[in-house]
């Protein structure tokens, strides 16, 4: 069983830090533009094409601040990993009533490593304690990456096509 020591969460106002299987998650404070810049800039041009559905060479100070953007119904974790003083991942929900939309980016350096599945089980363990019964990703092209990670946080799974995107359903009922 992989080693997890969790603290204390108040989903509705603080959330501390959780140490998951060698990945420290914390959520992102509202307005933290410097970490959201930070991880942009660990991605590389298809895994920035793949996360914003289109060719992204940098974030505009509006979107910036959407990013970086935490408050009742905007909850983004962020993923550092031990040896590295910049963030590895990020996991974001915009919440919609008993729905919340969801999107996720791992470090160029860092994919394929675990981040996105633990960020994952987090992002949906919080959702469901916050009383969130489903998740909504569009996902860009052919992401094999996230759709098995969605597969592995999905109670049940629909899934619909629009052009090159996929948009996922993921139910957390209990």
């Amino acid at each position: 069983m992989a080693k997890r020591r969790v603290v204390r969460v108040d989903h509705h106002r603080t959330m501390h830090a959780r140490y998951v299987e060698g990945i420290t998650v914390r959520q992102l404070r509202n307005g933290d533009t410097q970490t959201v810049a930070a991880l942009f800039g660990r991605l590389g041009a298809r895994s920035r094409e793949l996360r914003f559905c289109g060719a992204k060479p940098r974030l505009r100070e509006e979107e910036l601040a959407a990013l970086a953007r935490v408050d009742g119904d905007h909850h983004v974790l962020v993923a550092y990993v031990d040896g590295d003083a910049e963030p590895a991942g990020m996991a974001r929900l915009v919440r919609d009533g008993a729905s919340a939309e969801i999107a996720f980016e791992v470090a160029d350096a860092h994919q394929g490593r675990g981040i996105g599945s633990v960020l994952a089980r987090e992002l949906a363990s919080d959702a469901r304690a916050a009383g969130i019964t489903e998740l909504v990703a569009t996902v860009c092209g052919d992401n094999a990456a996230v759709v098995s990670l969605l597969k592995r946080v999905a109670r049940s799974l629909h899934v619909t096509w629009e052009g090159r995107e996929r948009e996922f359903v993921v139910g957390l009922e209990r």
